[in-house]
C-alpha cells in the first residue's frame, strides 16, 4: 500500500510539474523525446532493412553452396587472383552429380539477360532467361501461382517449354491464364507450363518476377551454355540433417580432385554460401546501430541533465513541504523514493512521446511511400527501458539531496 501511495503521489507531483510549468518541462523532455525517437527510429529501420535483406538471402537457402568463378567478397577485391580461373563447367557438374552423397540436389545453371519475350502483339523487354538442369527446383525455393515444374522426361529431352515470372506473365497475358500459351523468345516458340508466384521487389535483385526458366537441354539449341558470358554456376543443396560444413568439405575435396589440384596449391574455384552475406549484414548493421546509439545518446544525455535540473528546481520549490513531511515522521527513503518516482515518470513520458513519433512515422511512410517500417515490441521495450534508466540516474542526486534535508531548516526556508 505504501508503494502504491508513493507511486500515486509521485505521479500527481509529476503531472503538477507538467501543468504548472508546461513550457519548462516540455523543453526539458524534448531532448529525451528526440533521443528515444532517434535510437528507436534507427533500430526499427535497421530491423526492417535487415529482415527484408535476410528474406532475400533466405531464398538462396541456408544449406546451399554455390560453385562459382568469383568469390563473394565485400571489401577490397583482389580481382587479379581470380580473373584467370576457369568457369564451372558441365563436366564439373556431371562429376559432382555422380560422386556427391550428402545432397538433396545439384544443378548447373546459366542465364541470359535483357531479352524480349513476345506473345502475339504483346512484348516484355528486359527479361532474364535462366537455364538449368532438373534439380533446379531442389536447390531453389520455388512457389507457383499456376502450372507446374518440368517433368524428368521434359528436362532430359529438351522439350520447348518454360516457366514464367509473374511480371512477364502479367505483361503478356494480363488477367488471362498463361498455361498452354505459346510465346516467342530468342527466335523459338515455347509453350508455357507454369508461372512463378509473385514475389515483389527484392532488395538483392533475386526476384523471379522477371525471369523465364527453361531446361538446360533446351537451352543448348539457343546459346552456348558453357560460355563465360552466361555466368555458369553449380548450385548444391545439402541434406537438412547434414551440417553445411560437412557438405562444404566434401564439395571442396571433390572439386579439387576433379580439377586435379595438387596438395598445397590454391583453389581455382570459389565455394560461396549465404552465411557470408549474413555475416556481412550483421557487421554492417551493427555499425549503423552504434551510430544510432551515438547520435541518440547525446540527446538522451542532455535529456538526463534536463530532468535532473527539473528535479532540483522541484526540490527547491517543495523544500518547506519536505520539512513538514519529515517533521510528521516521513522517513528519508520515503522522500527519496517520492522524487525518484517523479523523475522516472517524467523520463517515461519523454520516452513515450519519442515512441509515439516513431509510430506515427511508420504509419506515414506506409501511407505515402508504401514502405513499412516494423516497430517491434522489443524496440518499444528498449525505448521504455532506456527512459526508465535515465529517470533513475538523473533523479537520484536531487532525490538524495531532498531526503537529507534537515526538517527544521527545510520548514524555515
Amino acid at each position: 500500500m505504501i508503494l502504491i501511495r508513493l507511486i500515486g503521489e509521485s505521479f500527481r507531483f509529476a503531472l503538477d510539474a507538467l501543468r504548472q510549468n508546461k513550457l519548462r518541462t516540455m523543453l526539458s523532455l524534448l531532448a529525451i523525446t528526440i533521443g528515444i525517437f532517434t535510437i528507436i527510429g534507427v533500430f526499427s529501420s535497421v530491423d526492417t532493412f535487415r529482415a527484408n535483406l535476410q528474406k532475400s538471402v533466405d531464398k538462396l537457402g541456408s544449406n546451399t553452396l554455390f560453385v562459382q568463378k568469383w568469390p563473394w567478397v565485400f571489401d577490397d577485391f583482389p580481382w587479379w587472383k581470380y580473373v584467370n580461373r576457369p568457369q564451372p563447367s558441365l563436366r564439373d557438374y556431371q562429376a559432382l552429380k555422380k560422386r556427391m552423397d550428402n545432397v538433396d540436389g545439384i544443378a548447373y545453371e546459366v542465364s541470359v539477360n535483357s531479352k524480349t519475350i513476345k506473345y502475339r502483339s504483346n512484348a516484355v523487354e528486359g527479361a532474364t532467361i535462366n537455364a538449368a538442369t532438373q534439380d533446379y527446383d531442389k536447390t531453389w525455393n520455388l512457389d507457383f501461382q499456376e502450372g507446374r515444374y518440368f517433368t524428368e522426361m521434359e528436362g532430359r529431352t529438351g522439350a520447348p517449354i518454360c516457366i514464367l515470372g509473374a511480371d512477364i506473365a502479367e505483361g503478356l497475358f494480363a488477367d488471362d491464364t498463361a498455361i498452354g500459351k505459346q510465346i516467342k523468345m530468342m527466335g523459338r516458340r515455347v509453350t508455357v507450363v507454369g508461372v512463378f508466384k509473385k514475389e515483389g521487389d527484392d532488395m538483392m535483385g533475386m526476384s523471379q518476377d522477371k525471369n523465364v526458366l527453361i531446361s538446360l537441354s533446351f537451352a543448348k539449341g539457343l546459346f552456348d551454355i558453357q560460355g563465360d558470358n552466361f555466368g555458369p554456376q553449380i548450385t548444391v543443396r545439402g541434406k537438412e540433417n547434414i551440417a553445411l560444413s560437412e557438405v562444404e568439405s566434401e564439395l571442396m575435396g571433390l572439386m579439387r580432385s576433379i580439377h586435379k589440384i595438387k596438395p598445397g596449391s590454391p583453389d581455382d574455384f570459389s565455394l560461396n554460401k549465404t552465411t557470408m552475406i549474413s555475416n556481412k549484414l550483421d557487421s554492417l548493421f551493427s555499425m549503423v546501430n552504434i551510430g544510432g546509439w551515438v547520435i541518440g545518446g547525446f540527446s538522451i544525455l542532455v535529456g538526463g541533465f534536463s530532468i535532473a535540473n527539473i528535479m532540483f528546481v522541484s526540490v527547491k520549490e517543495r523544500t518547506p513541504l519536505i520539512g513538514i513531511q519529515k517533521s510528521l515522521g516521513a522517513k528519508n527513503y520515503f522522500i527519496l523514493l517520492q522524487f525518484m518516482f517523479e523523475a522516472v515518470i517524467l523520463a517515461l513520458i519523454g520516452g513515450f512521446l519519442g515512441l509515439l513519433l516513431v509510430f506515427l512515422l511508420t504509419k506515414l511512410l506506409a501511407a505515402v511511400a508504401d514502405f513499412e517500417i516494423i516497430l517491434s515490441f522489443a524496440n518499444i521495450l528498449l525505448g521504455l527501458s532506456i527512459s526508465f534508466v535515465i529517470g533513475l540516474i538523473s533523479g537520484f542526486w536531487p532525490a538524495y539531496a531532498a531526503s537529507k534535508l534537515d526538517p527544521v531548516e527545510a520548514i524555515r526556508s
